[in-house]
């Protein structure tokens, strides 16, 4: 499963919370050489907010080994305030329905089948997550290689809305993805993951009231 886990509902889900933040340090900071704040061993930033909401997939003993951010448009983020010059195709968006991702990340000391598993859960938990919620595309800047390799690959249309630019060896620009029924049947065909993945605070009240 992915859980669906933000500040209001981080109660449901243990250490989660607290866990993301240890594999972002893992996946960013230590292995990526990111200059981010940390403290005691946990990546953070100023979007890290009651407004996010953090997808993860934890292991058998409750720790968070793949995760990714998302948070609204119609709040502060990163895309709008840290690379507005990235986005010359579009206007930079302000709204409810389109969303940011950002921090996506995997343990990479795990066994690359189940890397490449929870790669792909990641992303049928996007689309599951944007269409509960009413959001009709997410917006990100990451690697050309990932888009391609992540996203493209498992069936997802990308548009690039900007130029690339190299940063730190890489490649990067920003990109809209649409969000619709179709697109996650397509994503479901091309990862073999036919069946819902992602879990929220809601789910497991519901099944604790049943």
């Amino acid at each position: 499963m992915i859980d669906c886990v933000d500040l209001e509902t981080s109660h449901f889900f243990g250490d989660a919370l607290a866990s993301q933040h240890r594999l972002r340090y893992r996946v960013f900071v230590e292995r990526q050489g990111w200059a981010m704040p940390t403290h005691h061993g946990m990546e953070y930033d100023q979007y890290d907010t009651p407004a996010a909401n953090y997808l993860v997939w934890r292991d058998d003993n409750g720790e968070v080994q793949g995760v990714s951010r998302l948070s609204p448009t119609n709040r502060p983020y990163m895309l709008a305030e840290t690379w507005p010059d990235m986005v010359s195709r579009i206007p930079l968006p302000s709204s409810h329905d389109v969303w940011e991702g950002t921090r996506f990340g995997i343990d990479k000391s795990l066994d690359p089948a189940l890397r490449k598993r929870i790669l792909s859960k990641i992303v049928c938990a996007y689309l599951e997550f944007s269409l509960r919620n009413g959001i009709k595309k997410i917006i990100g800047v990451m690697p050309t290689l990932i888009w391609r390799a992540v996203f493209v690959r498992s069936g997802w249309p990308v548009d690039f809305i900007g130029e690339p630019r190299m940063l730190n060896g890489d490649k990067i620009v920003a990109a809209t993805m649409d969000v619709t029924p179709e697109i996650l049947a397509r994503v479901r065909a091309k990862t073999g993951i036919h069946y819902p993945v992602l879990r929220t605070a809601a789910d497991l009240d519901q099944r604790a009231a049943a």
